[in-house]
């Protein structure tokens, strides 16, 4: 496992603009569960550049029902979408424990990959998929969406404009209801838990804001006896100057979203921040000593976003190693927490 605080393996310098001989992607989608559902896919109906050739299911009625909402062909079983001349790229929706595994399919057909999030469940197969994706020259990208809204490029401009000082912590959290309990996300061999459902979100956050050089420093998991998968967690990390990251996430709580930065002379929050609707306008929380304000922010349409910038990353060849390098630095801080956290068994 590459150590974190120390360089990755490097990513190959973007290459020459591809020919916009064919501007248009077609994508194939693998696994359509809640998000691709409701989100992704209507998503990739709207946006320009983008067709939907077909969707896949292990089950053939299931496929011809999924076609048919989404007026497009369906392909049973998966392999068979992946032999497909007319799917340039994969979008894999289907559980987080085999998202490894049919990205790497999908990347051995020739096909560019557009991923959930997380890509992989640990660093070394999460290494494996991005070496294997230079190696064929192919885009591989985790569908972290919320990264792709333009409150978050705001947030960033305030940081760097001094509204809040230097900044000294970070806290951030992703916490839902519990789920019926046939959920795919408690099952170990295919749904992983909370941390790999949505535990990466504030993780994927603190790297965003705080930069990929944060270290692990503690954490707490609480693990399903019964299901044998962690259901919530709080991580503690610190970045080099000392910042600290104060991130908690689980699928036994009531539902938040959210973060707050705090600096030397304020504080800026977020709320709604990882599964923002595309008609949410958010409201940023700006407070100083004497000073209290809140601006409210345009509404964006961040899986519009994503696939925007994935499509450019194929038809142009426009550089995202950033994203692949944070993609990497989060897969080893999972490992990290697994193999150091403080595990209860409730």
């Amino acid at each position: 496992m590459t150590a974190l605080g120390t360089s990755a393996e490097p990513f190959a310098a973007p290459g020459p603009p591809r020919p916009e001989a064919s501007p248009v992607l077609r994508f194939g989608a693998i696994g359509c569960g809640d998000i691709a559902g409701r989100r992704t896919l209507p998503a990739l109906l709207s946006t320009p550049g983008t067709v939907l050739t077909c969707v896949g299911s292990r089950d053939a009625d299931r496929a011809k029902a999924l076609g048919r909402h989404f007026d497009c062909e369906a392909v049973a079983p998966y392999e068979a979408l992946l032999e497909r001349p007319d799917v340039d790229a994969v979008y894999i929706a289907v559980p987080s424990m085999l998202h490894a595994e049919w990205a790497a399919a999908a990347l051995r057909a020739g096909k560019h990959v557009l991923v959930e999030k997380p890509a992989a469940a640990n660093h070394a197969d999460a290494a494996r998929l991005f070496a294997m994706a230079r190696e064929r020259g192919l885009v591989l990208m985790e569908n972290f969406m919320f990264l792709h809204h333009s409150q978050h490029a705001t947030v960033k401009a305030l940081l760097e404009a001094g509204a809040i000082g230097e900044l000294r912590t970070f806290s951030a959290a992703f916490t839902i209801p519990p789920r019926a309990d046939d959920d795919m996300r408690y099952r170990p061999d295919i749904g992983g838990g909370a941390l790999l459902d949505n535990g990466v979100y504030p993780l994927r956050a603190a790297l965003h804001f705080l930069g990929p050089e944060l270290r692990l420093t503690g954490a707490v998991l609480r693990r399903d006896r019964r299901r044998g998968v962690v259901v919530s967690g709080s991580v503690l990390l610190a970045a080099p100057q000392g910042v600290a990251a104060h991130l908690a996430f689980g699928m036994e709580h009531g539902y938040r979203s959210a973060y707050e930065l705090h600096g030397s002379t304020g504080s800026l929050a977020l709320s709604h921040v990882f599964t923002t609707p595309d008609s949410h306008h958010p409201v940023l929380r700006l407070s100083r000593q004497d000073h209290r304000e809140e601006r409210v922010l345009p509404v964006d349409r961040h899986f519009v976003n994503i696939l925007s910038v994935f499509r450019r990353a194929v038809i142009r060849a426009e550089d995202v190693s950033a994203e692949s390098y944070a993609a990497l630095r989060q897969a080893g801080l999972v490992d990290e927490i697994v193999a150091r956290a403080e595990t209860f068994t409730v």
